[in-house]
């Protein structure tokens, strides 16, 4: 039975991204609305974050090695931080264009065809950004989540961007649409925002999410009753990889065959809760 990857999820992203760039750019040239380019750019940073992330995904996918005893999962981070800087850049952009559309405004033209064209991109977005979210919390990867993300906003600009649009055609009031565009590119300043902060806490070994660490501390709490503590809970995720360090104190008189075989049940029980994470587990007789 052929098994989706991680990859695969990638490649949609980019076929997508291709899809909304022409009919986005077909809106743009239909209507010449600066609203509609500013979403039509947007797409153009869709499809290098989304070529970037496949690449990243695809480095995550080499196993271990001597340089990188630890894997490459960490790799992930590097893309959405490289679609954060992206995403400001297309936000300059589009602010800078919109500023001057509003200086020397100019009348929309065939509104309804550019509209059509602009709402079926939107909806292709939209599907893409709900398979790509279910896909980066099962695959707990950064990346498709951080491009899940990003796609949810371009939905949620480009609404804002017809609607724009239709009321300018309805209005007649023509600067509506830069100052429409303008809010988009601040609205998408602030996902960049949020996609480089979550890759600098990445790079940086920020821990687990709490629940998680608290779900890994009642496991470890099940063991007290044996006269086992525990001390130097440590947690870090590395892209799609999660890692747990926990020191085990057992009364002194253990043998090492005992110390052992409880490291190993620790773990297992660890592994079972929180499936996939790498359990290091270090002996310490209690004080």
């Amino acid at each position: 039975m052929y098994r989706l990857e991680r990859h695969h999820f990638a490649w949609l992203s980019i076929a997508a991204a291709i899809a909304t760039i022409a009919l986005k750019t077909l809106a743009w040239w239909i209507t010449g609305s600066v609203g509609l380019l500013s979403d039509a750019l947007e797409s153009f940073v869709n499809l290098a974050g989304a070529s970037f992330a496949l690449w990243m995904i695809l480095v995550t996918r080499e196993p271990a090695d001597r340089s990188h005893p630890f894997g490459h999962g960490k790799a992930e981070y590097f893309s959405s931080g490289f679609e954060g800087i992206l995403i400001l850049g297309a936000a300059f952009a589009i602010i800078w264009a919109a500023v001057e559309r509003l200086i020397a405004p100019q009348p929309i033209e065939s509104p309804g065809w550019g509209l059509a064209w602009s709402a079926a991109a939107t909806g292709i977005n939209f599907i893409v950004a709900r398979v790509l979210g279910r896909a980066g919390e099962r695959f707990n990867s950064i990346a498709l989540s951080a491009d899940s993300r990003h796609l949810m906003t371009d939905v949620w600009t480009s609404v804002g961007v017809i609607v724009a649009v239709a009321l300018v055609a309805v209005t007649g009031w023509l600067p509506l649409d830069p100052i429409i565009a303008i809010a988009v590119g601040l609205n998408i300043t602030r996902e960049a925002w949020h996609l480089l902060r979550e890759s600098v806490d990445g790079l940086m070994d920020r821990s687990l999410d709490s629940a998680d660490v608290v779900r890994a501390r009642r496991v470890l709490e099940t063991f007290h009753a044996r006269g086992v503590a525990f001390t130097d809970l440590r947690t870090r995720r590395a892209g799609a990889s999660a890692f747990l360090q926990v020191v085990v104190l057992v009364p002194g008189d253990w043998t090492v065959r005992d110390g052992h075989a409880l490291l190993d049940e620790i773990e297992a029980a660890v592994v079972a809760e929180l499936p996939g994470i790498d359990v290091t587990t270090h002996l310490e007789p209690l004080p």
